[in-house]
């Protein structure tokens, strides 16, 4: 394996993980506000709870199906080139 490879292999992993950061935080906190309301987050109940990871696992399947029809086929990142 030479060094560029090894350079692009890391950017890639990078981008990715980037990526996914980003929206497991947007999801989790859409959720969160969707399932216990902006003004109650912070005491949401156990059903409430489970309902917010409910939620943010459907938007990580719906982001991924957007990821595969916009982006490579076999990646479910948006980001070109991952």
């Amino acid at each position: 394996m030479d060094t560029d490879t090894v350079v692009r292999t890391a950017q890639t992993y990078a981008k990715d993980l980037a990526e996914r950061i980003i929206w497991t935080f947007l999801g989790a906190a859409g959720a969160v506000a969707l399932a216990a309301g902006p003004g109650d987050m912070f005491s949401a109940s156990f059903w409430e709870t489970v309902g917010a990871a409910g939620i943010a696992a459907a938007g990580s399947l719906l982001k991924g199906l957007f990821a595969r029809a916009v982006g490579d086929k076999n990646s479910a990142s948006t980001a070109a080139g991952v």
